[in-house]
């Protein structure tokens, strides 16, 4: 459980916040939430690593949003994206919330969470395949003069 749900916060902040509205706009929008914490938005320390195993190093901060939702079920759903899109995340907390319902999960996972994936491995692979496209091959000729 704790897995599926880590999958859908992941698809939840990949996608665009446009991709988002759209997919859950008649759902999201029907189902009334109280807020628990937020909209709000602060700064944490990005850290990167260079080649993704080197030692850790600080690259600058950047801002976060996060919220926290409860619906009228008791069912409380949280979200955190990077930038100041307080609608975005109220939207990623109540679906959250709504898909921690195991009567809803289904119709939250075949409306919102499969087309957003859909949409974030779509947008991967074009955006994998201009990477791909300006990748330069170095490459040592042997001289024929020794």
């Amino acid at each position: 459980m704790e897995a599926a749900r880590r999958r859908v916060h992941r698809i939840l902040a990949l996608a665009n916040a446009q991709a988002l509205r759209q997919a859950c706009a008649a759902i999201c929008d029907a189902t009334p939430a109280a807020m628990l914490r937020g909209p709000e938005t602060g700064m944490v320390m990005a850290r990167g690593r260079i080649g993704g195993s080197g030692a850790a190093f600080n690259i600058g901060d950047v801002s976060l949003t996060r919220a926290s939702v409860r619906l009228a079920n008791g069912a409380i759903g949280h979200a955190a994206h990077l930038g100041r899109d307080a609608g975005r995340v109220r939207l990623a907390a109540i679906v959250d919330a709504l898909w921690q319902d195991p009567e809803r999960r289904r119709e939250i996972e075949d409306r919102i969470v499969a087309p957003l994936e859909r949409f974030v491995e779509a947008r991967d692979a074009k955006l994998g395949g201009e990477v791909a496209a300006t990748k330069v091959d170095f490459f040592t000729l042997v001289r024929g003069e020794d």
